[in-house]
């Protein structure tokens, strides 16, 4: 963004949203100014009238640009409702035909729907994925692109500890200052999660709270030397750009987080999932980081422009044929 992808990059973050701040990009030039009002798109009952949505953090809004681009290349009349902010304002939009369809993550979704859930392969997931939405939503294709927590370090102490895995670092437990969302502290996959998993026990005067979702200033502490380690997720740029280490995650402490379009299921029209799995197939790991790194790198390139972008390198800028 729930359980982790703490914070929904959690920048999905718990919590009540306030709607009537967010701002609200239409693809079409028509539509309500809020951003959020089901009297326009998705609640229309037509099938060609879609209404795509994106949670408040650019990786999803990029996501979401691109469902729109390709959407309304195959002759959909396709309006945005981009930045609404965590699945507690989205996932309601959905129910209500608010929204039509919006990118998740399908980890931190089934998390979300089913909190008892112990389910954290990408396998397990997608077999538990759907009773989990039934009755009123449902997603199409997964993508392989993949977005998860991780635990990051500096190539110096990865050397210095000779670091491979989260485990690794248990012994240094002690000397770990560690920066993450507030709310790493008491989720399941955070802290918790890593003391069971792994025996990394951060004492509460080290843990840093950053409540950037793992961006600039979480990478600036970790490469300042103000903390040890880090909640990063895994297609930051920053990573390569500042040549930190992910370390390996052999427990499973982080679900499988890939890419997926959640769709409210009265919407789900053999087109639609048609158009949407066709994205899916073409957005990979790697693709998803060039996409993060020119909207949030040196080039600050507008998430519907990198969309735009993106989608006619891929050949989707036409009919599916």
């Amino acid at each position: 963004m729930n359980g982790s992808r703490i914070g929904l990059r959690q920048r999905l973050v718990r919590g009540a949203v306030a709607i009537t701040a967010v701002s609200l990009t239409l693809l079409t030039a028509c539509g309500s100014n809020d951003p959020l009002d089901s009297s326009s798109g998705g609640g229309s009952g037509d099938p060609n009238t879609i209404v795509v949505g994106s949670a408040n953090f650019p990786e999803s809004t990029t996501v979401g640009y691109i469902y729109a681009e390709v959407l309304q290349a195959n002759g959909f009349d396709v309006d945005t409702k981009m930045n609404i902010g965590s699945r507690e304002a989205y996932v309601p939009a959905l129910r209500d035909g608010s929204l039509t369809v919006i990118p998740d993550y399908t980890g931190n979704l089934l998390q979300y729907l089913d909190p008892s859930s112990t389910a954290t392969s990408a396998a397990e997931i997608d077999a538990a994925l759907p009773s989990a939405l039934a009755p009123d939503l449902a997603i199409t294709t997964p993508a392989p692109a993949e977005d998860k927590d991780a635990v990051v370090v500096t190539r110096e102490t990865a050397e210095k500890w000779n670091l491979t895995s989260i485990a690794d670092l248990a012994p240094h437990s002690a000397e770990v200052k560690f920066a993450a969302p507030a709310e790493f502290q008491e989720r399941p996959v955070g802290l918790p999660g890593l003391r069971k998993n792994y025996g990394l026990d951060i004492a509460p005067a080290n843990f840093v709270p950053i409540a950037d979702g793992g961006g600039p200033a979480t990478v600036k502490a970790l490469t300042s030397g103000q903390v040890t380690a880090a909640n990063i997720f895994t297609t930051s740029p920053a990573i390569e750009a500042n040549d930190l280490v992910v370390l390996a995650d052999p427990a499973g402490n982080f679900a499988a987080q890939n890419v997926v379009p959640l769709v409210r299921a009265t919407a789900k029209t053999a087109q639609l999932t048609r158009v949407l799995d066709a994205v899916s197939a073409k957005l990979t790991t790697e693709e998803l980081v060039a996409l993060n790194d020119a909207v949030s790198g040196d080039s600050k390139t507008e998430p519907q422009k990198a969309a735009q972008q993106w989608v006619a390198r891929q050949g989707l800028d036409a009919p599916i044929q």
